[in-house]
């Protein structure tokens, strides 16, 4: 399954190949202080492959906080952030924003919540690992 997502002015474009078919996608509401602000719901599907693109790389912030392992990328233009990233053993990891997405049907959706207060950053790496989307491609954006 390909879903389609974007920020809300369309500088940061994503498609994330969801594979096999999902019969639900988890949507993780992070209880991190930076997430409950701007209420960050988080997915990943560890045998997917994310491809984004960015119009105005200019136009990108990326923000780090606590233990800087992660780096958010907030469009400057809109203010949305869709996708988080992690390098970890010189591999780029991703969760994307389910409130990004386009054209998903909200019933796929399996709402959770996520708390990783106190977690040791070697475990929180390793988790990472284990659940982000492990095959993150950036790739020039289309002229137009």
């Amino acid at each position: 399954m390909l879903i389609p997502g974007r920020c809300h002015c369309g500088n940061i474009h994503f498609e994330l190949l969801w594979t096999p078919e999902p019969t639900q996608i988890p949507a993780r509401a992070c209880g991190c202080s930076f997430c409950l602000k701007h209420g960050g719901v988080w997915t990943a599907c560890a045998t997917g492959a994310l491809k984004v693109r960015v119009r105005d790389p200019a136009a990108v912030s990326r923000y780090a906080f606590g233990t800087k392992t992660a780096e958010f990328h907030v469009c400057a233009v809109c203010g949305v952030v869709p996708l988080v990233t992690s390098e970890i053993e010189g591999r780029l990891y991703a969760v994307v924003s389910i409130n990004a997405m386009e054209g998903l049907d909200p019933a796929r959706l399996a709402r959770g919540t996520a708390d990783f207060d106190g977690e040791g950053v070697g475990d929180r790496l390793a988790r990472r690992q284990r659940n982000w989307i492990a095959d993150v491609e950036f790739v020039p954006a289309a002229n137009g």
